[in-house]
């Protein structure tokens, strides 16, 4: 019997710059163009983890700041680690936490060690650096492992962008260094990624990808992106980015996003995504559809038996009404934020496997055609 693979990323079709394959790890099999839904804090709120596998999840996001603060790393890693702690038995992807440390810590500081910053929960003070992040995601029994890096925003001068891009080269083979290192037997069954800095500017981005090339990682990603700058200026590098990197390996854009970002992104090369949109636009009241979002908090809701969306085929449209989701959501139920949440999820899982499907059968751009067509015009 052959025994799983540590990490073997396949390429089954193309279609233009876009691809449909397989992850392969010792956990399971994850289906490329592939959607990550996020588990902050060891879950994916307002959803049990067998739910989110029968939304068609193949592979999760855990965060790495989150859970060094609370319940922290060493905890769970007591407990047997972060699958059995949520029971989620299927591969996880960790951040490296570089983002979390510089968006929501007061104070916080960067040097060549690391970032010292305040805890956004009680004041303490903490130091993450490559070889801490490392040991974090360890610790947490992390299936695919990102190296760390510092992010800055694409609003400030080419100097301190070239600055934090090379830094985070510097960090990201220290990342390396501290993961190979590790004398962790799980260590050896988790895949490390690098992550390509440089925000809007191509001859950064070619810096970076050189460097982390250079060093070498299972996949990369796109990192810096969809963080203000707007969808024409996440496309325009997108356009390049994808193709400085290892084509055989897979390549990851991060926090993207809505589902327009997510096609255009796929037809540009990315394999996979992450966002918190899905689950935090259903606990507020916000459903994905093949027609567009919909805000079921509307009143012209209260009444509609219809399905939340007519061409899903989800738990939620098959079971419940329009108007059944706008009670429970206008009332602050808690079931308003989970059905729609569910919804959701499922939602971003079937718009993964029609793009899997589309490029599998050389179709891609026409599908992209006509649902931005339909989603945009419903949006407008």
């Amino acid at each position: 019997m052959t025994s799983a693979p540590r990490f073997r990323f396949t390429i089954a079709a193309t279609d233009g710059a876009a691809r449909t394959g397989t992850i392969a790890m010792r956990r399971g099999t994850i289906r490329t163009p592939a959607f990550m839904p996020v588990g902050t804090a060891a879950n994916v709120k307002a959803m049990k983890p067998a739910d989110v596998r029968a939304t068609g999840a193949e592979i999760i996001l855990g965060n790495t700041y989150h859970l060094m603060l609370r319940p922290g790393a060493e905890r769970i890693a007591r407990l047997g680690g972060l699958h059995r702690f949520m029971q989620w038995e299927r591969p996880i992807l960790t951040d490296s936490g570089g983002y979390q440390v510089m968006s929501l810590s007061k104070f916080a500081k960067v040097s060549e060690q690391g970032v010292t910053f305040a805890s956004h929960l009680d004041g303490s003070r903490h130091l993450l650096g490559p070889e801490r992040s490392m040991e974090i995601q360890r610790l947490l029994g992390s299936d695919i492992v990102m190296a760390f890096d510092e992010l800055v925003p694409t609003t400030v001068p080419r100097e301190a962008q070239a600055r934090a891009m090379e830094r985070s080269m510097r960090w990201a083979r220290r990342s390396r260094t501290a993961f190979d290192d590790s004398a962790d037997a799980g260590v050896r069954d988790s895949a490390l990624f690098g992550i390509q800095q440089g925000a809007l500017d191509e001859g950064l981005r070619k810096a970076s990808a050189d460097a982390l090339l250079a060093i070498g990682f299972d996949g990369y990603a796109v990192g810096g992106l969809a963080v203000g700058e707007g969808q024409e200026a996440m496309f325009a590098v997108l356009d390049y980015a994808p193709a400085q990197l290892d084509a055989a390996k897979p390549r990851y854009l991060m926090g993207v996003g809505k589902p327009d970002d997510i096609v255009g992104a796929v037809e540009r090369g990315i394999d996979m995504f992450d966002c918190v949109l899905p689950t935090r636009s259903g606990r507020n009241g916000q459903a994905f559809t093949w027609a567009g979002p919909l805000n079921i908090r509307n009143a012209r809701f209260a009444e509609d038996e219809g399905p939340l969306d007519p061409d899903c085929g989800c738990a939620v449209c098959g079971s419940w009404s329009r108007a059944y989701l706008h009670h429970l959501v206008r009332s602050g139920e808690i079931l308003g934020a989970m059905l729609m949440t569910e919804h959701n999820l499922a939602f971003y899982q079937a718009l993964m496997a029609a793009l899997r499907a589309a490029i599998g059968e050389g179709r891609l751009r026409s599908f992209a055609v006509a649902f931005r067509v339909r989603y945009r015009q419903a949006s407008s």
